[in-house]
C-alpha cells in the first residue's frame, strides 16, 4: 500500500509538470503570435503635409530583424538599429508620393560607415529632383551626419551646439606587449606585403607597407567626403581642410554660419514651426512628422506584380564555416544560394555583400555556391561598406561588381595564426611531455614552439590557399595572374582605386546593382524580394533568447571595451587560416 501512495503521488506530479509546460508552450505561443499580428497590422495612414523624419541615433547596418517584444518585457529592449534598407525604402516611398511634402533630417549619434553614408546621400539627392524640401537640424554635427545633412535646403543648428570635422583616423590596436607579458607567442604565417591582419599580434606598431595602404585608402574616402560636401555647400575642398585642420567648427556656433557650414541657429522647438512655414499650414498640429517605419510600410506607388523576380541576398558580418545565423555562415548561405539558383521565378541574383572577409575554406565554399548560381542566371555583386579578402573572394566571379567610391575591397591574401603557450605554461609552473607514434603525430601542440620542418609544412598551405584564391579572382575578373599579383598582395583598396586597376566594373549603389541585374536578364518588369527571410518573432523567441540576453549583458557590462572582447571571441571561433582585413581597424 506505501509503494502504491508512493506511485500515486509520483504520477499526479508528472502530470502537473506535464501539464505546467503545456500550458506554457500555448501562452508563449499566443503571446508570440499575439505580438506578430499586432505588428503586421499596424500600418501607417498617410496624410496630407507629412514630412519624413529621419532620426539618425544609433548603430546602421544593412538589414535589421524584427524587434523581439520578449526581451523588451524582460527590460532588455534591443540597442537602437537603423537597417540601410529601411532608410533607402523610406526615401524613395517620400519621392513618389505627393503626400509626403519634404524630409526633416534629425542628427544624432549616429555610427555609419563612409560607404553606407554615400549610398544614403545619394539617394537623397535623388529625393531632390522631385523639387521637394529637405531640412536638417543638429543639437551636434557628427561628421557622418554633416556629410548627410551637407545636400540639406536649410541646416539649422543648436545655437549650443558644434559641427564636427576632424577628418579621418584608423587606430589598430597591438597586442604584442600583453602577449609577451603573459608567455604567449603567436606563429604567423601568411602571404602578401600588405596583409596586416596579423601585424597586431607581433609589432607594435603599423609596418611601412601597411601605414601607406591605409594612408592611400583614408585619403581616397576623405577627398570623397570634402568633394561632395564641396558640391552642395558651394565651399572649396582647400577651404574645408582649412576647417578641419583648425577645428574652427568647435567654436561659437554662429561662426559656423560666417563660414558657410550652417543656414541658421534655432533650439529643436522651433524646427516644427520653420516646417509649418514650408508646407503653408497655420497650425503646427498640420504638420505630420512620420517616421522611417511609417513611410517603409507605406505601399509603393509604382509597385510591380511582374511575376519576374530580382533576388537581393544580403551577406553581412564575418565569413565562418557552419549554419548560424550570425555573420556569413558557409552552410547558410551556400542552401540560400540554391534556393535561389533552383527558384524559376527569380531571374537574377543582386549579391549584397558587406564583409571584411573570414575563413578562406568558407569563402570557397560559398565562391563555388555563387559560381553554380552564375551558370544558371545573372549575379550581380553589390559591395557595401567592406568587400574585401574574404569578401572579395565570394564576389570575384559575379557576373558584375558594383562598389561605392568609398567602399574598402580587395585585401586578396591569407594568413594563418598559430599560438605557442610554451611561456604562458612555464609561467604558471606546468609542463607536458609527450609519447607518439609518429614524427607529426603532436603537430600542432600549442603548449611548445614549432619545429622548422613543421613551420615549412603550413608556410606552403597558406601559399597554395593564396595561389587558389589568386585564381580565382584571375579567373573571375579576366586578369593574368601575375598581373593581379601585383595589386592582390593583401592591399586594400577603395571601391574608386578597384575601379581604375579592375577590381570592380563600375561605381554606383545597391539600385545601380538592381538595374543591372536586370540588363542582364532582360528584364523590362520586375519585382524585389529580400534573402535571407527576416526572422519572425515566435522562431526568434525560440531560438536566440540566450544569445540575444547574452550580448546584451555584455554589452552592458563592458561598454566601449565591448569591441575588444568580440575581437577576441572572433578570433577564437575563426578558422586557421583567414582571409580578412584586420580585426581592428576602425575608420572615424
Amino acid at each position: 500500500m506505501k509503494d502504491f501512495f508512493k506511485s500515486l503521488l509520483a504520477s499526479i506530479l508528472g502530470c502537473f509538470i506535464v501539464l505546467g509546460l503545456f500550458f506554457l508552450i500555448i501562452f508563449v505561443s499566443i503571446a508570440a503570435m499575439s505580438f506578430s499580428s499586432l505588428s503586421s497590422t499596424d500600418t501607417y495612414t498617410l496624410k496630407d503635409n507629412t514630412v519624413l523624419t529621419l532620426k539618425l541615433e544609433g548603430e546602421l547596418l544593412d538589414r535589421v530583424e524584427e524587434e523581439n517584444p520578449f526581451l523588451a518585457l524582460l527590460g532588455q529592449a534591443s540597442d537602437s538599429q537603423l537597417g540601410l534598407d529601411d532608410i533607402l525604402l523610406s526615401i524613395k516611398r517620400a519621392k513618389e508620393n505627393d503626400k509626403i511634402k519634404g524630409i526633416y533630417i534629425n542628427a544624432g549619434m549616429f555610427q555609419a560607415s563612409s560607404a553606407s553614408l554615400k549610398e544614403i546621400r545619394d539617394q537623397l539627392l535623388d529625393f531632390k529632383e522631385s523639387g521637394k524640401f529637405i531640412v536638417a537640424y543638429g543639437d551636434v554635427y557628427t561628421q557622418g551626419c554633416y556629410y548627410l545633412s551637407s545636400l540639406a535646403d536649410k541646416i539649422i543648428m543648436n545655437p549650443q551646439g558644434n559641427l564636427d570635422l576632424h577628418g579621418y583616423a584608423a587606430n589598430p590596436m597591438f597586442y604584442k606587449g600583453l602577449l609577451e607579458k603573459v608567455g604567449i607567442e603567436v606563429q604567423i604565417f601568411k602571404v602578401g606585403t600588405f596583409k596586416s591582419a596579423v601585424e597586431p599580434f607581433i609589432l607594435d606598431k603599423m609596418s611601412d607597407a601597411n601605414r601607406e595602404q591605409v594612408s592611400s585608402y583614408l585619403g581616397d574616402m576623405w577627398s570623397t567626403l570634402t568633394s561632395d560636401i564641396s558640391a552642395s555647400r558651394n565651399i572649396s575642398v582647400e577651404k574645408l581642410n582649412q576647417f578641419t585642420d583648425s577645428l574652427v567648427t568647435f567654436k561659437k556656433a554662429e561662426q559656423t554660419i560666417q563660414y558657410g557650414l550652417t543656414d541658421t541657429l534655432m533650439y529643436e522647438t522651433g524646427v516644427k514651426e520653420y516646417l509649418k512655414t514650408l508646407l503653408k499650414v497655420d497650425d503646427v498640429k498640420d504638420v505630420r512628422l512620420a517616421s522611417i517605419k511609417n513611410i517603409s510600410s507605406v505601399p509603393s506607388l509604382k509597385e510591380s506584380n511582374s511575376g519576374d523576380v530580382i533576388a537581393v541576398l544580403y551577406a553581412e558580418g564575418s565569413i565562418t564555416d557552419g549554419s548560424g545565423k550570425d555573420g556569413i555562415t558557409s552552410k547558410r548561405y551556400m542552401k540560400e544560394i540554391e534556393k535561389l539558383k533552383d527558384n524559376d521565378k527569380v531571374k537574377a541574383v543582386v549579391f549584397r555583400v558587406n564583409s571584411p572577409g573570414g575563413s578562406a575554406y568558407a569563402s570557397e565554399q560559398i565562391w563555388k555556391a555563387i559560381s553554380d548560381l552564375k551558370e544558371k542566371k545573372p549575379v550581380v555583386v553589390s559591395m557595401g561598406d567592406y568587400a574585401a579578402s574574404g569578401g572579395y573572394y565570394i564576389s570575384c566571379n559575379a557576373s558584375k561588381i558594383i562598389a561605392q567610391p568609398n567602399t574598402l575591397t580587395g585585401s586578396i591574401g591569407i594568413f594563418g595564426m598559430f599560438p605557442n603557450a610554451e611561456g604562458l605554461t612555464k609561467k604558471i609552473g606546468v609542463s607536458f611531455d609527450v609519447v607518439k607514434t609518429n614524427k607529426y603525430s603532436d603537430f600542432g601542440d600549442l603548449t611548445r614552439p614549432m619545429r622548422e620542418d613543421e613551420k615549412v609544412i603550413l608556410q606552403n598551405y597558406i601559399e597554395r590557399g593564396y595561389d587558389l584564391f589568386l585564381t580565382r579572382c584571375s579567373d573571375g575578373r579576366g586578369i593574368a595572374k601575375d598581373s593581379l599579383d601585383n595589386i592582390a598582395q593583401g592591399r586594400v583598396w577603395t571601391g574608386k582605386q578597384a575601379l581604375e586597376i579592375g577590381l570592380v566594373d563600375a561605381l554606383g549603389s545597391i539600385d545601380t546593382a538592381i538595374e543591372e541585374a536586370a540588363k542582364l536578364a532582360k528584364l523590362e518588369d520586375y519585382s524585389l524580394s529580400s534573402f535571407p527571410k527576416k526572422t519572425d518573432f515566435f522562431e526568434s523567441f525560440l531560438s536566440n533568447q540566450k544569445e540575444e540576453l547574452t550580448t546584451k549583458a555584455m554589452k552592458e557590462y563592458l561598454g566601449s571595451d565591448y569591441q575588444f572582447f568580440k575581437t577576441l571571441k572572433e578570433i577564437k571561433d575563426q578558422d586557421f587560416v583567414q582571409a580578412r582585413m584586420p580585426y581592428d581597424v576602425v575608420v572615424r
